[in-house]
């Protein structure tokens, strides 16, 4: 799936002179997964976006796969397993795509409290105690995919450009802008829904993470309360070991608490006590843009079609690519629906 870089042809800023099909408004994982796909189903793709990939909350993500607070579970898992398969094939290429696969404990979890979908992911089992670092309570074991978000991210901005896909930073301050210069727009605005569609279901819930220098840990571990505000994970990145979390709802605020920093730290040593003394490399702090369900569906607006793929929660990653192949399904259809 890698390109040689002589090949890219860098469209990033292009005018709106030439001819489109589609444009995505939203630059995270949700809408440049989603340009690709409708990239390489042959549709003309721009996409419009307030931030560079960079700067989105898809950035400063975790990047463990694993459904986690998102809605409707009906849906969720099918979504959850495409990109599943999609992350299998992108672990072949790992350094170059951010992907690989990882094993690690899911603690606080059983078998059989999780959807069907968790019967087909491969050699998802119950977790020994020595797995869990005895933490109390059942766990699940997996080896799941683990993405370096920069790097994917990075990877996504450089296969739009070989396909020939401008992404254009730009504020859209209302979806009638994208729909007088295309016939169909796909809305992967993340939070931003909140005012532009505008939607007020959506609203944020604060993650907070710590950067340390990985003391030697290879494996992944969460432990997550869907109803309390603290988490504990950790996951060995490239750029060091991702510690958390927080899950504030609805808290604004993009500034580190040094006091949560700190009870990060001291939850995740409690379980790998190395971490106690290892070195703070950064803090992230990123805005999970959550709905009471996934907005994924096609609708009449301004004189055109509109597809909604926002509300992703806290498993954007997770459902990238099944979000993406359903909006794309929505889009072919719209000219006959």
């Amino acid at each position: 799936m890698r390109a040689g870089r002589d090949v890219f042809r860098y469209v990033a800023g292009m005018t709106q002179g030439d001819d489109t099909d589609v444009i995505v408004v939203g630059g995270g994982v949700a809408g440049l997964t989603t340009a690709m796909v409708l990239a390489r189903r042959g549709e003309r793709v721009r996409v419009w976006t307030r931030e560079p990939a960079e700067r989105t909350t898809s950035a400063v993500a975790g990047g463990l796969w694993w459904p986690y607070r998102i809605e409707p579970e009906d849906r969720v898992g099918d979504w959850s397993l495409r990109s599943l398969e999609a992350y299998g094939e992108l672990a072949a290429d790992g350094p170059h795509t951010g992907v690989r696969l990882v094993e690690g404990v899911h603690a606080e979890t059983r078998l059989d409290t999780l959807g069907p979908w968790a019967g087909r992911v491969p050699g998802l089992r119950a977790a020994t105690a020595a797995e869990t670092h005895g933490y109390p309570g059942p766990g699940v074991w997996g080896r799941l995919p683990l993405i370096d978000m920069p790097a994917h991210l990075a990877w996504l901005r450089e296969e739009l450009r070989a396909l020939g896909v401008a992404v254009e930073v730009r504020t859209v301050a209302s979806l009638a802008e994208p729909l007088a210069r295309a016939p169909r727009v796909v809305n992967c605005s993340g939070l931003g829904a909140r005012d532009l569609v505008p939607d007020d279901s959506v609203r944020p819930v604060r993650g907070q993470l710590v950067l340390v220098e990985n003391p030697g840990i290879r494996t992944w571990f969460t432990a997550a309360d869907g109803a309390s505000q603290e988490t504990t994970y950790f996951l060995p990145q490239p750029a060091g070991l991702v510690l958390g979390g927080t899950a504030d709802d609805g808290d604004w605020s993009l500034t580190p608490d040094p006091a949560v920093a700190e009870a990060i730290v001291a939850r995740c040593a409690r379980v790998r006590p190395e971490i106690a003394g290892a070195r703070i490399i950064g803090h992230r702090v990123g805005l999970r843009p959550v709905r009471p369900a996934v907005r994924l569906q096609r609708e009449r607006a301004h004189g055109g079609w509109v597809v909604h793929n926002y509300g992703h929660g806290g498993a954007g990653i997770t459902v990238a690519w099944g979000c993406a192949q359903e909006a794309a399904r929505l889009v072919t259809e719209a000219d006959g629906a």
